[in-house]
C-alpha cells in the first residue's frame, strides 16, 4: 500500500469511527427521548419525570448543572431540579426576569451574577406564553456531537417535559371542573328535593310556586307543610350566600323547621328556637331571612313571624296589608332582642303573595327598582287569575321591567289563595 492509499484509508477510517460514534450518540438520544415519552405516557409524576431529565443531561451530555423552573397550578414559578450548587437561585423570579426572551439565550448577555456557572437558558413557550425556562451550565469535554445540536436536543427533551406538566395542569383542572359540575348538580338536585313537589288546590286552599336560582344552585327556600288536619304552616327565606354551601344550610335549615313545625310551638319560642339551630348550624357566619306563617282552617286566623324578609302582601277585599312585623334576620344574633308576631283574621278568596328580593329589587336600565310598590300594583290588578298564570304573568312583567339587564339573584315567588 502506498503513502497515498494509506492516508486515505486513514482518513476514511477516521470519518468512519466519527460517523459511528455520531450514530451512537443519535441512537442514545433517541433511546432517551423513548424513555421520556414512556414515562409521559405512563403517567408518571413531575418529579419522577424530573429525575428522568437529569440523568440524561448528566450522563449523556455531561452538563454539570441544571435548574428546570416549572409553572405551578397557582402562577407560581418551582425549580423541580434541585440539584447541587443551584440553592442560590431556586427562588429565583424567573418569570419576571426571563419572560420576554422565547429563544437560547447566552447567559452571560443576562449580565446577572445570580446565575453564575449557567451557559444558556432555554425558554418554553405555548402560544407565546412562557410555561417553563431551564438554566444549564457547561457541557462535557465529549466532542461526538456539536454545541448546537446539544443545544437543539435539551430544547427538544425540556419541551417534553414542560408540556407534560401543562397536560397534567389541564387535565387536572378538566377533572376538578368536572367533579365540580357533578357536585352542583347534587347539589341542585338535593335543592329540588327540599321543596314541595306539589302544593295544595282544594276547596280550602290553593297554593302555587316558582323558583328559579341565580347560578343553579341558590339561596332560596320556600315551603308547605301539613301541621295538623286543620292547621298548615308556609313560609320563605333567603339564605346568605349561593352555591354548595347554601345547599348544605338549606338542608339542615329545612330539617330544623319541619321538625319544630310539628311540634306546635307557639311562633314566637319557635323563632328562639330554630334561630339557636342556625347558630349552631353557621357559627354567625351565615344568615337567613325568613318569613313563616301558619293558618287554622277552622278560626281563619294566620299567625306568622317575619324574620328579616320582605314584607309579605295579603290581598282581601280590594285592600293590602303588608305582613312585616316579626324580628331581626336569624343567625345574627345568640338571642333575638325581640319577637313580636302577627295575627290576621283571613276573609274568603284572600290572595297571600311572598316573595324573595331577587323580584323586588329588580332593576330596570336606569338603576330603579321594581319594589314592593311595582308587585302591589301587578297585584290589583291581576288577583283574579288562576294562581299559575298569575305567577307567570308576574315574571313577565318583571322581566320586561328589567328591559335588557339581567337578573343577579335567585327569584322565588309563592302565592296562596285562601277559599
Amino acid at each position: 500500500m502506498s503513502t497515498q492509499e494509506f492516508s486515505e484509508f486513514d482518513f476514511f477510517k477516521k470519518r468512519l469511527g466519527q460517523t459511528e460514534r455520531l450514530l451512537a450518540v443519535k441512537q442514545q438520544q433517541i433511546d432517551s427521548l423513548l424513555e421520556i415519552t414512556r414515562a409521559v405516557n405512563n403517567n408518571m409524576p413531575i418529579t419522577a419525570l424530573a429525575r428522568i431529565y437529569e440523568n440524561i443531561l448528566h450522563a449523556q451530555l455531561g452538563v454539570t448543572k441544571i435548574a428546570l423552573f416549572i409553572n405551578e397550578a397557582d402562577d407560581s414559578w418551582i425549580c423541580i431540579t434541585p440539584g447541587e450548587n443551584i440553592e442560590s437561585i431556586l427562588n429565583y423570579p424567573v418569570h419576571k426576569r426571563f419572560s420576554q426572551f422565547h429563544s437560547i439565550m447566552p447567559v452571560v448577555a443576562l449580565k446577572d451574577e445570580a446565575l453564575a456557572g449557567f451557559e444558556y437558558l432555554i425558554p418554553v413557550t405555548h402560544k407565546k406564553e412562557p410555561i417553563g425556562y431551564v438554566l444549564i451550565g457547561p457541557f462535557g469535554a465529549d466532542q461526538s456531537d456539536t454545541k448546537e445540536e446539544k443545544l437543539k436536543f435539551i430544547q427538544t427533551i425540556t419541551n417534553i417535559i414542560v408540556v407534560a406538566n401543562e397536560n397534567k395542569k389541564l387535565f387536572k383542572s378538566q377533572l376538578d371542573q368536572l367533579v365540580m359540575q357533578k357536585e352542583l348538580k347534587l347539589a341542585a338536585d338535593m335543592q329540588n328535593m327540599l321543596v314541595p313537589s306539589t302544593l295544595p288546590n282544594n276547596e280550602k286552599i290553593e297554593a302555587a310556586a316558582y323558583y328559579k336560582p341565580h347560578k343553579n344552585i341558590g339561596g332560596d327556600y320556600y315551603d308547605f307543610v301539613n301541621i295538623s288536619e286543620h292547621e298548615v304552616a308556609f313560609c320563605i327565606s333567603d339564605i346568605s350566600g349561593k352555591g354548595i354551601p347554601a345547599a348544605l344550610l338549606m338542608a339542615n335549615f329545612q330539617a330544623n323547621l319541619r321538625t319544630l313545625i310539628t311540634r306546635k310551638y307557639p311562633l314566637p319560642q319557635f323563632i328562639d328556637i330554630l334561630n339557636t339551630k342556625v347558630l349552631e348550624i353557621t357559627k354567625g357566619e351565615k344568615f337567613i331571612t325568613l318569613f313563616i306563617a301558619t293558618y287554622n282552617y277552622q278560626t281563619r286566623i294566620l299567625t306568622y313571624v317575619n324574620a328579616g324578609h320582605n314584607p309579605c302582601i295579603l290581598f282581601s277585599k280590594g285592600q293590602i296589608e303588608l305582613l312585616d312585623l316579626g324580628c331581626t334576620i336569624l343567625g345574627m344574633f345568640e338571642t333575638l332582642p325581640y319577637v313580636n308576631f302577627g295575627e290576621v283574621k283571613i276573609e274568603p278568596d284572600a290572595m297571600i303573595v311572598l316573595y324573595t328580593d331577587g323580584l323586588s329589587e329588580a332593576a330596570n336600565n336606569e338603576g330603579k327598582l321594581f319594589e314592593v310598590e311595582g308587585l302591589v300594583d301587578y297585584i290589583q290588578g291581576h288577583n283574579e287569575l288562576a294562581l299559575p298564570e298569575f305567577n307567570s304573568k308576574l315574571l313577565d312583567r318583571v322581566i320586561a321591567y328589567k328591559q335588557d339587564t339581567d337578573f343577579d339573584d335567585d327569584i322565588t315567588l309563592l302565592t296562596l289563595r285562601i277559599k
